[in-house]
């Protein structure tokens, strides 16, 4: 039988991209935002460097990986933001019970803690940091999720005021939720979410930690947070 949806062929190409162990983990591991060697998500993913290149190979090929050579190194990226929200929206929809583990140890147990409390989700925050920071624009009227997420015209001021730049002359929405797969809730992302990730990294509100997408808020991210939206410290550790 012959499909009669033009759209079905991509549609299963793009599927069969991510059924896999291997490449499904390559891409949980990029969503951190940043680029990684093969050699990197090899590690990451168990699996042989020559492995790990021909699946690698196979996610540049269908687009939703990018690349860039840098003398002998290879380094992947996903292509873009819509790439990402394809990724963790399909990540969050991951039953609870599936991902209960016995852990493998005191190092894999505090990592998975520190996923939970705070990490990028590309390019936004995720974890109780992401939902923290959403509920707070949210209780100050910056930020209306009733009929989908939107910034209010006072949100909008937010943002200039606090010195975070809002890139609005593309395509990609201002605000939008995304689906928190630990806390089961949606997050700020879109451009606004981004530009408040990025000032606080740059700023040193926040800073990664380990290798993963974890990251932690510093006693100067605890005091301008506490300043510009009224949440308790205590939340953000």
């Amino acid at each position: 039988m012959t499909s009669t949806d033009p759209r079905a062929p991509a549609l299963a190409r793009l599927a069969g991209l991510i059924a896999d162990e291997t490449r499904a983990s390559c891409l949980l591991a990029l969503l951190d935002g940043r680029a990684w060697t093969a050699g990197e998500l090899a590690r990451h993913a168990g699996v042989a460097a020559s492995t790990a290149s021909e699946h690698l190979g196979k996610l540049v090929a269908g687009g939703m990986l990018t690349e860039e050579r840098q003398g002998r190194h290879r380094y992947v990226r996903l292509a873009d933001a819509r790439i990402a929200q394809l990724v963790e929206d399909l990540a969050a929809q991951v039953a609870p019970g599936a991902l209960v583990r016995r852990p493998g140890g005191l190092r894999q147990s505090s990592a998975g803690s520190a996923m939970a409390r705070g990490r990028t989700c590309y390019d936004h925050f995720a974890g109780r940091l992401g939902i923290t920071v959403t509920d707070a624009l949210t209780a100050r009227g910056l930020l209306r999720q009733n009929t989908g997420f939107a910034l209010t015209d006072a949100g909008l001021r937010w943002f200039g005021e606090a010195g975070i730049v809002l890139d609005r002359t593309g395509r990609r929405p201002l605000a939008r939720g995304c689906l928190d797969w630990t806390e089961r809730r949606p997050h700020l992302a879109g451009v606004a979410g981004a530009a408040l990730c990025r000032h606080a990294l740059d700023t040193g509100w926040c800073v990664r930690i380990g290798s993963q997408r974890a990251v932690r808020v510093t006693p100067a991210g605890e005091r301008a947070l506490s300043g510009l939206l009224g949440i308790d410290p205590a939340a953000l550790r």
